[in-house]
């Protein structure tokens, strides 16, 4: 294993560079050379190959995107597609592929591993939706931006006497609506997993209202529906002005968190190593605080299994 490739797939993710700082020095430290793919498969279609080094990839562990940048690429998706990347590889004479992204981009990978190049995945994506593992690089850094939101909207919200319904990304997952609501004490939480009871949230809404609160936060995850109606359905029950707050990919951007940029530096780490063993289809993951590793096939279908537990917790502390 003498040159590797990396790239970065899908959504961009905060802690995808520090992962990408990852990979390119234990490479060179390696003495392996490492080619970032500009833009992700479709980059890789059209050759936008650059050779990587120490200074490429200093001081950006602390920003947020990707230095890589990214994009979608249907035409990866056809064999045409595919046949163009394998050539491209072949002229740029790279032995492995570490591929930084979501379910999407780790499919691409499969496709690659099958026509025999070596692949190692890293799982980057704020919805943290993928079930293999406990959490996804970017997720708790996309929870503290909405954290951080809920603050201020809180304030602006008990100056008023309004209720707010904060929408937060996560596609069909409500891990963020979840983590965010819990730690940013809101008064009830949609999301796609538990089937909303309206009725329910305006009544909490209401007995808030009566022990003299001034405010009250929604979160509901994007996948559940139109916040608007919600608004509208909760105004209409309650006479509770409510507003709806829709933070939208101001949830992808910011300076990773710390622990984003340290699972992001192991596993980085980690995929150069498999690289080194001469492992393939590999998935990177972490679990129960470990970084570990599952074939790839395993990894995508491995079916995510949603927190009730903390769910129903968060009913309790929020009466």
């Amino acid at each position: 294993m003498k040159n590797i490739g990396i790239l970065t797939s899908g959504g961009d993710a905060p802690g995808m560079n520090a992962c990408i700082r990852a990979v390119v020095r234990s490479a060179i430290y390696n003495n392996m050379r490492v080619f970032g793919v500009e833009q992700g498969y479709n980059g890789l279609l059209n050759g936008k190959i650059k050779e990587m080094t120490l200074s490429s990839v200093a001081d950006i562990i602390h920003r947020g995107g990707t230095v890589l940048r990214t994009a979608r690429c249907d035409e990866f998706a056809t064999e045409e597609g595919l046949e163009k990347a394998l050539n491209v590889l072949n002229v740029f004479d790279l032995d492995g592929l570490v591929i930084l992204g979501g379910d999407g981009s780790f499919k691409g990978a499969k496709c690659l591993s099958d026509r025999g190049i070596s692949t190692v995945c890293i799982p980057c994506t704020i919805d943290n939706d993928m079930g293999y593992t406990d959490y996804t690089i970017g997720f708790f850094t996309a929870v503290e931006t909405v954290v951080d939101s809920i603050s201020k909207i809180r304030d602006t919200s008990t100056s008023h006497g309004r209720a707010n319904i904060v929408e937060v990304m996560g596609r069909n997952c409500g891990d963020i609506a979840l983590y965010s609501g819990v730690a940013g004490g809101a008064e009830s939480i949609i999301i796609p997993e538990v089937e909303v009871d309206i009725d329910n949230v305006c009544k909490r809404l209401i007995q808030g209202k009566n022990r003299g609160k001034l405010h009250s936060i929604i979160v509901l995850a994007e996948g559940v529906g139109n916040a608007y109606e919600v608004a509208k359905n909760i105004e209409e029950k309650t006479g509770t002005e409510t507003r709806v707050t829709v933070l939208g990919h101001i949830q992808r951007g910011g300076t990773p968190s710390t622990f984003d940029r340290v699972m992001a530096s192991k596993m980085g780490n980690k995929a150069v190593d498999l690289l080194l063993q001469g492992k393939t289809e590999r998935a990177i993951g972490i679990r129960k605080n470990e970084i570990v590793d599952f074939d790839l096939d395993e990894a995508l279908s491995t079916e995510r299994v949603f927190n009730n537990e903390m769910y129903e917790m968060a009913k309790v502390l929020s009466i």
